[in-house]
């Protein structure tokens, strides 16, 4: 009797960081409707859509090494080729199993059981009753609040920072955690004393006061008011933060996604709040015809539609909310790439017109933007395109609210968000 013995070449999937595969199918697991501008969700979160987006990753995105890669399709002079199509197909649906699996993505259960169950018993019926819809998978919340965390670490990571539980500033104040020098105490500091400071000013004091030699003994500092030091550290304000995010229909025209992208800067903003600022709030808003409040954790599934711009209902949304909220700051951070199209009437009719800047809807949004000033809001505007009807509108609207405008794209919207929120958490306290 023969042997034969071939070499074990192991299993692919234990060369997969399923993770970073997750990381690289961002784009389909955040789809906005860039691909089906005119249809539904459904389009694409077909199974064959996330087999096709696994096929891509794993031979352009490196998420499988190239040793595996070579191992899996064989030796090229054997011309298996239905051999390796047998194998590549068997290991995307191991993929997909195992996303399943971790709970990354949700999907159907197996129907296949059931309709050979009836299509026995159905018979004479024409082949168009057979044809069944795509089957599709559903994002979890794991998913999307592992891709919030991935965006903000490549985001801070790019901002040099060489990790998210520091963000150093120039300024000081008396605070828990000592960034420098100690500093004399004044009249309003928080009483965080730095005793080996104060000591040493009392002992230096008395020995200035009284330079003879003192006998044998204990001896007693008498520490007072004009001793005492402080540390310094970084106050950390409390901040409300409402994200208005434009869900127009111009968001994914023009050969452009611009929504996933700030979807994705939505995500790593919340990361931000929850791991380093638990006492923040954060507030999203979506504005199109009208306006509303979404929870953070449906932030992911959200998608455009063919709406226009009512900019001035998402700022009344927005500082109704923020009026609610009792911090040391308030602000909204708006993201648009259009011109305020659409105005909501007393009678609650939407008024449009998406024909240059209509007179009516800006001075009504302008009238909006002067009450959150009034209330004490700052407005804090992303542009991700640069028209002259935009640019115009903006920098009006930074002009009343004495905020700022950034003009950006989808590729620096992230670096832009999250440093001006960074910046607004520590200041000076004399």
């Amino acid at each position: 009797m023969k042997y034969r013995y071939t070499k074990y070449t192991g299993d692919p999937l234990e060369d997969l960081d399923l993770e970073d595969l997750v990381s690289r199918l961002s784009d389909l697991l955040l789809a906005s409707g860039f691909g089906n501008p005119h249809g539904t969700d459904e389009a694409e979160r077909t199974m064959q859509a996330l087999h096709d987006a696994i096929l891509d990753a794993l031979f352009n995105g490196g998420v499988l090494p190239e040793e595996a890669i070579e191992r899996l399709l064989g030796d090229p002079a054997d011309g298996d080729q239905e051999g390796v199509r047998s194998k590549l197909e068997e290991l995307i649906q191991q993929i997909i199993e195992r996303m399943g699996e971790e709970g990354y993505i949700s999907t159907p259960p197996d129907l296949d059981a059931e309709r050979q169950r009836r299509s026995g018993r159905g018979g004479g019926r024409g082949s168009g009753d057979d044809v069944q819809p795509p089957v599709t998978f559903e994002v979890t919340d794991k998913t999307l609040d592992f891709l919030g965390y991935r965006a903000l670490r490549d985001l801070l990571g790019s901002l040099g920072k060489s990790s998210y539980g520091r963000h150093d500033t120039r300024e000081q104040a008396t605070g828990v955690e000592t960034t420098g020098a100690p500093k004399e105490y004044e009249f309003g500091d928080t009483m965080n004393l730095d005793a080996a400071a104060t000591l040493l000013n009392a002992v230096a004091r008395e020995a200035e006061s009284s330079p003879e030699p003192r006998g044998a003994g204990p001896v007693k500092i008498h520490v007072t008011h004009e001793d005492l030091m402080v540390v310094q550290g970084e106050y950390q304000s409390s901040c409300a933060t409402v994200l208005m995010l434009d869900c127009s229909h111009s968001m994914i025209l023009y050969g452009e996604d611009r929504f996933t992208p700030a979807k994705r800067v939505a995500l790593a903003l919340a990361q931000l709040i929850k791991n380093q600022y638990p006492g923040d709030a954060l507030k999203v808003v979506l504005f199109h015809d009208s306006a509303e409040e979404i929870p953070l954790a449906e932030l992911g599934r959200v998608r455009v539609g063919p709406y226009y711009t009512n900019t001035r209902e998402g700022l009344r949304l927005a500082r109704r909310i923020l009026d609610r909220q009792s911090k040391d700051m308030r602000q909204i951070i708006m993201i648009t790439d259009g011109k305020p199209s659409a105005l909501t009437q007393p009678d609650g009719r939407i008024y449009k017109n998406a024909f240059g800047l209509d007179p009516f809807i800006v001075a009504e949004t302008c009238a909006e933007v002067a009450a959150c000033r009034k209330s004490g809001i700052m407005i804090n505007t992303f542009m991700l395109a640069r028209d002259y009807d935009l640019v115009s509108f903006v920098r009006r609207v930074a002009d009343i609210c004495k905020g700022k405008a950034y003009f950006t794209t989808p590729y620096t919207l992230g670096q832009y968000v999250l440093m001006d929120y960074m910046d607004k958490k520590t200041k000076t306290i004399h």
